[in-house]
């Protein structure tokens, strides 16, 4: 199970939401759609009694909005992300969630949290602890800075959650203190700061260790990657998988932005702008080809917002904002 819970920012979060999912529906499947259910009290969502005693005793009393919405989709283990302003209770959103799902019986980890900085991830296993105090919840942070020998002490005596930073769970990982096979949940915490601050390829790694039951495939929706640092054998096998259309989804760095040609491509989506404003003509040139329809759609931030500037005056054109009706052109 992926939750990934961002900072609110400053776009109409409902409206991306419909149109994230217009745009991501196929088939009749969607890959995004919105939760709407919203429970008025912690009493009404099912939780364990312990967990209720732990949320009140942290002094919880009413539901926030995220929480109304949020954690009973994430007790159901359907992959979440949660959005909502600073201080609304994300983190004890995820947290109850977690707390929901755990088997207190297995002393294995279960459940992976990531989180930008070493301040966070220690706030987070305080809250993980006190909503769990009733239930004997085993948590641990682990993070840069402090001493390995001790983390690799605390997880081979057995622990239901890990809280971390990227590099230090990582080094965990890499050296078997920390066993992959029992995590089912999998949140990244701030995953707008995650996924842009370098520690994105981390990330993917420690992804690549967890077992394959906590990823986006009881949706059959079968997702290939590739990257510059793979063999070119797997690439071409990764690459046939693409063309024949038994993965219908492709995530790649700028290694297929020049001279790859699948004539299926019908989007490209963007989710960082390029950095030379002339490979954004050979990535969207991926969809398109020979005189096909083909759409581009950019993720773009306030960050972005120079280089965006850069790209149209480049090509002298204007990248219009994405429509309502998106879903008519793919």
């Amino acid at each position: 199970m992926a939750g990934v819970a961002p900072e609110g920012s400053q776009f109409d979060a409902k409206q991306y939401d419909t149109k994230m999912s217009e745009l991501l529906s196929t088939d009749g499947q969607e890959f995004f759609t919105s939760y709407d259910e919203v429970y008025e009290s912690f009493d009404s969502m099912g939780l364990q009694e312990n967990l209720l005693r732990g949320i009140y005793a942290y002094g919880f009393e009413k539901p926030s909005a995220i929480q109304q919405r949020g954690i009973v989709p994430f007790c159901k283990g359907l992959d979440v992300i949660q959005q909502a302003q600073s201080g609304t209770g994300k983190t004890a959103t995820f947290c109850s969630g977690i707390l929901q799902q755990l088997d207190y019986a297995v002393v294995q980890c279960q459940a992976l949290v990531l989180a930008p900085t070493r301040e966070l991830a220690q706030q987070i296993e305080k809250v993980m602890r006190a909503l769990g105090d009733y239930l004997g919840v085993k948590v641990h942070a682990c993070v840069g800075g402090t001493s390995v020998r001790e983390d690799q002490r605390i997880l081979q005596a057995g622990v239901h959650v890990v809280v971390g930073t990227p590099g230090r769970v990582f080094d965990m990982l890499r050296r078997q203190s920390l066993r992959p096979d029992y995590i089912k949940m999998f949140v990244l915490d701030e995953a707008d700061e995650m996924l842009s601050r370098g520690f994105k390829d981390q990330i993917y790694d420690i992804f690549q260790l967890l077992p394959s039951k906590v990823q986006m495939r009881s949706r059959d929706h079968t997702v290939s990657a590739t990257h510059g640092d793979m063999d070119q054998n797997t690439r071409d096998i990764i690459m046939r998988e693409f063309r024949s259309g038994s993965s219908r989804v492709l995530i790649t760095t700028d290694l297929l932005a020049r001279g790859i040609d699948v004539q299926q491509v019908s989007l490209v989506i963007n989710y960082d702008l390029p950095t030379q404003p002339e490979n954004y003509l050979h990535r969207i040139g991926r969809s398109g080809r020979f005189g096909r329809k083909g759409v581009a759609i950019n993720f773009v931030t306030k960050d972005d917002e120079r280089m965006l500037y850069d790209i149209q005056r480049f090509y002298n054109v204007v990248i219009e904002e994405l429509p309502s009706n998106v879903a008519d052109l793919l």
